[in-house]
């Protein structure tokens, strides 16, 4: 068994004070001669993702127990993207990706646990905990809480992303309240992370993949039979993986990360990964850069019809053989490559060997017949986004669109336009001064984006800001335009009527016959919206969304 580093607080004469405090808490003088594993849990009762996470850890914790070690559970905090969207409480996501990753980093230096389990469910408590994991580099295990059921709405599967479509369509005229009300009540069923391919399972996903997770867990709704029992292997998997001493070191090398935006990218999932993964990168020291993405994404082929894009939601990927028949997909084209190392100590396709494909099963489709032969990552560049933009493509995205800016300063009033009907066929929506340092905190821009789709123009009107999208948005959408407005980036310079075209074929977004620089002669920064607080603090250290936006050291 290699050195324990949490003998340096538990063991020898001069740490009989420490121990006092465990014999306080029902530990005996041989329980602490065992190994100590952190379980991190962001269990809160805020949101339905992380909702089942208190239950989760007890089958950890006695898997751990049953494996001869100590379990020491630990909390950090999560905020739900999709209760705060369209409002100011937006902003704190993307910022509390940094505070749960410091302050799971902070209690696994201070205790100096031997391994850890993180438990994490709604999305930025995903890449948080990989990040604090490859910080720390000690033997550690990431479990998913798992996707909710999907709702059922007069016969047919529904996601959360429906609802705030079906807001816009309210809105438009197109539904009634009544209609709202009687999806709102059924599109969530229980407990679990948002049910199609958006951000939390498109980062569930990722940490199979990179093989932070042991493959096959974290596709397990939340609700299903099995999750517990997979909880427990996970415990007892945190001592096989201290006793052979695998570290996140070993786990993350560039392979990894390739072939976790491969999965993205085949899987037409969320745009955030584009921000985790190079965050999680940049902790590591692994060099991979925002056209790296594109690369990859250009050459994989989009297999996966999940939601929002296409017809199913993250349960039936895990009934039609769940992440695993993705992944072994992707190996067997060439676009994966199954030797790179997984937490359990066996590679990747070997742990992916003896996966089952459910006969007739229409999720994952075969290499010989892609929704695409590109993935759903696209990067762009222009003289609006010299340092990138992002975009997720589907088979059913507009590839290319010409037309006037509408250009808006906040997102509240883009979506007051939108409401109000003032939005246009041909329009292109500009949302600037909403990126990491502008808004603070990136927020996503769903509540938009689903008004536009709910009132039929999600196929003639492009969007692009500075700020971010939820996974579960549709339509050609530019985000995470770079360098942001705030900063003096090209969009500080737009005004309403100039004449925005977007290519994805040519990776293109550009204003047509603008002066630029001329315009921005004049331009001056907006007052910081926080002076104070954690908001100001980060607004002071946060970089750009093409490197991950990660805080200054």
């Amino acid at each position: 068994m290699p050195d324990r580093i949490s003998r340096t607080l538990y063991q020898g004469r001069d740490r009989a004070p420490a121990r006092a405090f465990l014999h306080a808490i029902g530990l005996k003088a041989e329980d602490i001669d065992k190994p100590f594993v952190g379980v991190s849990n962001v269990w809160t009762e805020t949101m339905p993702c992380n909702f089942g996470l208190r239950e989760l850890a007890a089958p950890v914790k006695a898997g751990i127990r049953a494996a001869g070690a100590n379990p020491m559970e630990f909390n950090s905090i999560a905020i739900s993207d999709g209760i705060t969207m369209g409002t100011e409480g937006m902003k704190a996501p993307l910022i509390s990706r940094e505070v749960i990753a410091d302050s799971i980093e902070l209690i696994g230096r201070a205790h100096m646990f031997d391994a850890l389990v993180c438990l994490c469910a709604c999305d930025k408590t995903i890449p948080a905990s990989a990040i604090a994991m490859a910080r720390l580099d000690r033997p550690s295990v990431l479990l998913y809480c798992g996707s909710i059921m999907p709702g059922v709405f007069r016969g047919r599967q529904v996601a959360v992303g429906e609802v705030y479509e079906m807001l816009g369509a309210v809105v438009a005229g197109k539904a009634t309240e009544a209609d709202l009300a009687e999806l709102e009540q059924v599109a969530c069923p229980g407990a679990g992370a948002c049910g199609g391919q958006y951000t939390a399972n498109t980062m569930s996903m990722v940490m199979e993949v990179i093989g932070l997770s042991p493959v096959g867990f974290n596709s397990i709704p939340q609700v299903d039979p099995a999750k517990a029992p997979a909880a427990e292997a996970a415990g007892r998997l945190a001592l096989q993986v201290f006793e052979q001493d695998i570290r996140p070191s070993q786990i993350l090398t560039r392979r990894a990360f390739d072939n976790a935006i491969a999965a993205v990218a085949a899987s037409g999932g969320s745009t955030n990964a584009v921000l985790h993964l190079l965050a999680l990168a940049r902790t590591v020291g692994v060099d991979l850069n925002i056209d790296d993405i594109d690369r990859i994404s250009r050459r994989t082929p989009l297999l996966c019809d999940l939601k929002p894009g296409g017809r199913f939601a993250a349960v039936e990927l895990h009934r039609a053989g769940g992440i695993a028949l993705l992944t072994k997909r992707l190996i067997e084209g060439g676009f994966v490559d199954g030797d790179a190392v997984t937490v359990t100590g066996r590679t990747l396709g070997e742990e992916c060997e003896t996966v089952v494909e459910t006969s007739g099963q229409e999720v994952v489709l075969p290499l010989s017949s892609p929704l695409r032969d590109e993935g759903g990552l696209v990067v762009l560049r222009g003289n609006l986004a010299p340092d990138g933009a992002v975009a997720k493509v589907t088979h059913h995205t507009p590839t290319s669109h010409r037309g006037p800016a509408r250009v808006f300063n906040r997102e509240e009033d883009a979506f007051a336009a939108v409401a109000n009907k003032q939005i246009k066929p041909g329009d292109v929506v500009v949302i600037r001064y909403e990126g990491p340092r502008g808004g603070p905190g990136m927020r996503e821009m769903l509540q938009v984006t689903a008004a536009i789709v709910g009132e039929g123009l999600g196929d003639s009107v492009a969007m692009v800001t500075d700020g971010r999208f939820s996974g579960a948005t549709r339509g050609l959408m530019i985000g995470h335009v770079a360098p942001e407005a705030a900063v003096r980036g090209p969009l500080a310079a737009l005004r309403d009527g100039d004449i925005i075209t977007i290519d994805v074929d040519t990776r293109s977004l550009a204003v047509e016959e603008v002066d630029i620089e001329s315009r921005l002669m004049d331009w001056s920064a907006p007052e910081p919206l926080y002076r104070t607080g954690v908001m100001a603090r980060y607004a002071l250290l946060v970089g750009s969304a093409s490197e991950g936006a990660i805080l200054k050291p």
